[in-house]
């Protein structure tokens, strides 16, 4: 029954009451949604909101799309089980084959899927068991700004809590490059201090049976891998026997301008880490490795939640409409459209300290004109600004001064062009708020 605790503010209100202090995006963005489709989201108070979250990259094709409901559908009306542990299905199958024709030829030529629990980080920790029990080595390999999920091995690769098993090394960047350099030159320096760490039997660096690696940094604060540094990863952990784990959780099924996150540099992982995106918006997380390192023993890394067939069906026609549609080069061409309008607002807005990206995972890093440092709180009143105009995004990067574009890849020039309208119009707005 409607009444007067049932609107926006009621919900709000109970939420904040009743949810863990632990609660983030509720936080930031006071929204009650009721409706989507695409792009948008419609409010319980009447108002609309451009959606650049998505899900944080979960909702490659929008809200809603109508491949993805008619797939769900037909497993509801199909009378098939929603729930079959791992046994074998017709909707695994089909999921299944879908995934392997759009792997990258050389790892689906020989391959193995695991189906992980239902989040990202459940298939990061599947990924460092395997690796560990086929090489018999405790250490890995991460880098600085990583975010590989929540739970204990996933933290300890992200850097969020302390595993003396993890040499955390450094990322790529231009802005805020840790030898000062940035360009190809930082990418160089940072991949020599790699191969420096692995063959200096002083350095305390425990063997490892692993690298971790995002293609492109996404909590991180968006930052692209270099092509040439990510191929010289692959060719420092191929001469050592160390198995190269590629974290697609964010990067995949078209968000960068590939298919995969690592399709731009030409290199096949040993591990590939996949979940958002491959569950077409329901809960959904694999790991697709080489077959030799199928040495685990039966129930060697299980989950109740792993046969989830609705994702499966929705996961499925997700990765077919991508492929049939193109819509990872569709992704490519609005994304360097959107970043080139993006740098043309930044040389009138000095608090723009950077803009990069790859495809439709875009991130504006915001800093004080006249120091440089990150600018968390512009950040944020950005953040608040855009809300206001009806455009919902996220923040990231180290000191969450990185205001980030995660936009549906059927993303419209239209739409797009509404997005940049309404940032372009927030960050100035944000930035007179500022105290002089």
């Amino acid at each position: 029954m409607a009444g007067a605790g049932c609107g926006t503010e009621g919900i709000l209100r109970r939420q904040a009451q009743r949810e863990s202090a632990a609660r983030t995006y509720a936080r930031s963005l006071p929204v009650v949604p009721v409706r989507a489709r695409g792009l948008t989201i419609e409010g319980a108070d009447g108002r609309r909101y451009l959606d650049c979250l998505s899900g944080a990259g979960t909702l490659a094709l929008g809200h809603n799309h109508p491949v993805v409901l008619e797939a769900i559908r037909g497993v509801l009306d199909s009378g098939a089980p929603l729930h079959v542990l791992d046994l074998a299905t017709p909707v695994k199958d089909a999921f299944t084959t879908e995934l392997f024709a759009n792997l990258p030829p050389a790892l689906a030529a020989d391959a193995r899927v695991q189906f992980c629990g239902p989040a990202g980080t459940d298939a990061v920790e599947a990924a460092l068991t395997l690796v560990r029990t086929a090489t018999g080595r405790r250490g890995l390999l991460a880098f600085t700004g990583a975010y590989h999920g929540m739970t204990a091995g996933a933290l300890g690769a992200s850097g969020g809590a302390p595993d003396v098993r993890v040499t955390r090394l450094p990322y790529p960047q231009d802005l805020r490059c840790p030898f000062g350099v940035g360009g190809p030159e930082g990418a160089e320096l940072g991949a020599r201090w790699t191969e420096s760490l692995l063959d200096d039997p002083k350095s305390g660096v425990p063997a490892p049976a692993a690298m971790i690696v995002e293609p492109t940094q996404g909590e991180g604060g968006v930052l692209p891998a270099p092509d040439a540094w990510l191929r010289r990863m692959r060719e420092i952990t191929a001469a050592r026997g160390i198995a190269l784990i590629a974290d697609e959780v964010q990067t995949g099924v078209g968000r960068t301008g590939a298919f995969w996150g690592v399709d731009h540099a030409g290199v096949v992982p040993d591990v590939m880490v996949l979940s958002k995106a491959i569950g077409g918006s329901l809960p959904l997380a694999v790991i697709v490795y080489r077959a030799e390192l199928d040495v685990w023993a039966p129930g060697a890394h299980a989950g109740t939640f792993r046969g989830n067939q609705l994702a499966m069906a929705a996961g499925a026609a997700t990765l077919a409409y991508v492929r049939e549609n193109r819509l990872a080069e569709r992704a490519a061409l609005l994304g360097d459209r959107m970043t080139t309008a993006l740098r043309g607002l930044a040389a009138d807005q000095p608090c723009i300290a950077e803009v990069r990206g790859r495809g439709l995972m875009i991130g504006v890093e915001l800093a004080d004109p006249e120091t440089g440092a990150a600018a968390p709180a512009l950040a944020a009143a950005v953040r608040e600004e855009c809300l206001d105009r009806g455009l919902i995004v996220e923040l990231g990067g180290r000191h969450s001064a990185v205001v980030r574009l995660l936009p549906p890849l059927t993303l419209t020039d239209e739409q797009a062009s509404a997005v940049l309208d309404r940032l372009a119009d927030a960050i100035p707005a944000a930035a007179a708020r500022r105290p002089r």
